[in-house]
């Protein structure tokens, strides 16, 4: 059985995280979340993805391993959204420091959730888009990633609306909008913010873990 080829420099840090350490965290962090939070019924929206997403990384850990900087990042990504479910995304505690130290009108929490949503999903398909399909070493590749995180992003503010009316007031923790009419078009711009500066900041450190991901299994196979 052969590893997938990657086009990326030789060159690669030894850096390793262990998988089930991250898969550790972010159980024990999902458990704290579902810890009697405000609202059961926004904790099950907020962290779905994460129940959803573990097995699924897990089951197919085998014959598609991720490389540790998106196991990271994906770790990370699942314990700012188990802090929002737990709280809801408009009062969580951090948010409200930020708030009343530099004067804002809002609770910011949900801003870094939406940043969040394009940084760590443009890992991710970038990833996924250079393993397994034509693009890798593409100059597309870079647009394409950005435009599949503002797809995604644009496809969670569409259930976001369906919640709502689905359960009208009743998704207002869930929405977060706290009163900005620009709430919709603000979380999008953040996802496309998060997801040029991740294509932007990582893509070379993430080509060598790919090339690193790729020796490792070359030892193996």
């Amino acid at each position: 059985m052969s590893a997938p080829t990657l086009s990326a420099p030789a060159r690669s840090t030894p850096w390793r995280v262990p998988p089930l350490l991250l898969a550790g965290i972010v159980v024990a962090g999902m458990i704290v979340s579902g810890w009697a939070p405000r609202d059961r019924v926004t904790w099950l929206l907020e962290t779905v993805w994460v129940i959803v997403g573990l097995p699924l990384v897990m089951l197919a850990w085998r014959r598609f391993p991720l490389t540790d900087l998106l196991c990271c990042l994906l770790a990370m990504h699942a314990l700012v959204l188990a802090t929002g479910g737990h709280y809801t995304y408009a009062q969580v505690p951090l948010g409200d420091w930020i708030r009343d130290t530099f004067g804002l009108h809002r609770n910011p929490y949900d801003r870094l959730g939406h940043l969040m949503q394009g940084f760590v999903p443009a890992v991710l398909v970038r990833e996924l888009l250079s393993r397994t399909s034509p693009l890798r070493g593409s100059r597309w590749l870079a647009p394409l990633t950005v435009c599949a995180c503002l797809a995604f992003s644009a496809l969670f503010e569409l259930f976001e609306w369906a919640a709502a009316v689905i359960g009208g007031h009743g998704a207002d923790a869930f929405l977060a909008t706290q009163g900005d009419i620009w709430d919709t078009q603000w979380d999008m711009f953040c996802a496309l913010i998060g997801a040029t500066v991740s294509v932007l900041v990582l893509s070379r450190f993430h080509d060598r873990r790919m090339a690193a991901l790729e020796a490792a299994a070359r030892q193996v196979y």
